[in-house]
């Protein structure tokens, strides 16, 4: 078994994988175990609105070298649940990350005759679809075996993951629905960074689909 997984890390390790507003890693862990040279672009190590400053984003675009985009820019000022924050929602500031992401992507594109094998960016439903339009594909964590629901929007370019889906008991609706679940402890992040973890099985159904 060792030497299947040595091989099979040699195999992809030159795919280079660019998670942007990647927080954890979640959903770029599957390239990553499978030796994918993933890159997660986040705070506070990178800014992904000042892409072209950072070697390990811009060196890949411009050559050409960039296997896949993953994508999860905040969702916190396009929330629909969003109603009782003290300040104006910043949708200037919030699409100013969106467009970063998409630039990088756009600019894959432009140069390099349409390399991308895949690009996708997700975001909890809610009013980027102002914005973006009606995604082509969305899902809820327990159609790939998660035990809660967050109804979660992709748009992109991607094979579609094969769902599964499995059903929730009323306590596992009910503590989703009043955002009370139980969450993964991880020293260091907030609450709301902990609940912005992509689920696990949504994470490797989309490596499945695309390898």
């Amino acid at each position: 078994m060792g030497d299947f997984l040595k091989k099979l890390n040699m195999k992809h390790k030159n795919k280079i994988i660019l998670d942007l507003c990647g927080g954890t890693g979640a959903w770029s862990k599957p390239y990553k175990d499978s030796g994918y040279d993933v890159r997660v672009i986040t705070l506070p190590d990178y800014d992904v609105r000042q892409w072209w400053k950072y070697p390990e984003i811009a060196e890949p675009v411009e050559q050409g070298n960039v296997y896949g985009i993953i994508a999860a820019p905040p969702c916190t000022q396009f929330s629909r649940a969003r109603t009782t924050a003290k300040t104006a929602r910043d949708f200037l500031g919030a699409m100013q990350i969106v467009n970063a992401c998409l630039e990088i992507i756009h600019s894959c594109q432009y140069y390099h005759s349409f390399y991308l094998k895949f690009w996708a960016i997700e975001n909890p439903r809610g009013l980027l679809t102002r914005f973006l339009g009606k995604p082509p594909f969305s899902f809820q964590p327990y159609d790939f075996g998660d035990r809660y629901q967050k109804e979660t929007y992709i748009w992109g370019n991607f094979n579609f993951p094969k769902k599964n889906s499995i059903p929730l008991t009323q306590q596992e609706i009910e503590f989703s629905n009043k955002n009370i679940r139980p969450l993964p402890k991880i020293k260091g992040l907030s609450v709301a960074d902990r609940r912005a973890i992509t689920p696990a099985g949504f994470a490797n159904a989309f490596f499945k689909a695309n390898p």
